[in-house]
């Protein structure tokens, strides 16, 4: 979602990251679930819907929706999940529109528990779909993963976002970078800004992988331009070569034993 306003680093305790990692397991849940409506036939709204169900039946708060846009006179956001589709890259609205064999689409959702948030996003393939949308998605999710792994041995952010940008240009692809991953913890959006490519802005605001430290990490990548646009609804973000794109996030904290993924499943800690 949208980029956190500039504060200080809120470092969590080993106790505030347990508390995260409860509404990291919701989030995994309702991605599980959308995973099985994720068929030629389904509906992004239905997927809505499901995971509406699964944030109520924990009593967990949607993190989504009714977020405000900061474009004036631009409605909040309407639903639980961020539904993109193709060529969409972040901020999809769900629809009635059935999805369609060689689709693609990134849900991306996230949720509040007892104070705490959990932030994740995945890209799925709507039955067969072709070798260069295959690839793209490979390519964005190893981009997540090696980020995770880059975070044992690197001191500081920036050369995560090294190894992260130099994969995805080794792959012909392009890093999307209009949005950012962020900080996590009470609120959605805390700093530090957590960007997958290294820019003059980075290097000023470079921070340490210290313990403590919960970020929200979503690279964001596309077989053509970076360049993005808005749609008409104020939400909808499109690649403006009409090329496909995808997004995989995870809420990581780094712990004294290293980096620890607060979003996977049950049975996974």
């Amino acid at each position: 979602m949208l980029r956190p306003s500039r504060s200080t680093i809120k470092l969590k305790s080993p106790r505030e990251i347990g508390l995260m990692r409860e509404a990291g397991k919701v989030v995994a849940e309702a991605l599980a679930r959308v995973r099985e409506l994720a068929v030629p036939g389904g509906t992004t709204a239905e997927m809505n819907e499901a995971v509406a169900a699964i944030f109520q039946r924990h009593n967990a708060t949607p993190l989504f929706l009714n977020y405000p846009s900061p474009t004036k006179g631009v409605r909040p956001f309407p639903a639980v999940i961020c539904a993109s589709v193709n060529d969409a890259v972040v901020h999809g609205i769900p629809t009635r529109r059935p999805l369609q064999e060689g689709d693609i689409i990134s849900i991306d959702t996230g949720c509040r528990i007892n104070g705490w948030c959990g932030d994740s996003a995945i890209t799925l393939p709507i039955g067969p779909i072709s070798e260069e949308n295959q690839k793209l998605l490979q390519v964005t999710k190893e981009t997540l993963d090696l980020s995770i792994r880059a975070m044992e041995r690197c001191e500081t952010w920036a050369e995560v976002a090294g190894l992260m940008e130099r994969y995805v240009r080794s792959q012909h692809m392009h890093v999307i970078e209009k949005f950012v991953g962020h900080g996590i913890g009470r609120d959605m959006h805390e700093e530090p800004q957590v960007p997958n490519f290294v820019s003059k802005a980075l290097r000023r605001n470079d921070f340490k992988l210290e313990p403590g430290i919960v970020l929200a990490i979503e690279p964001m990548v596309a077989l053509g331009t970076k360049h993005v646009k808005a749609l008409s609804d104020g939400w909808t973000i499109v690649t403006k070569d009409g090329l496909s794109a995808a997004h995989f996030e995870h809420t990581v904290a780094m712990t004294p034993d290293g980096p620890k993924v607060l979003t996977l499943p049950h049975g996974l800690d």
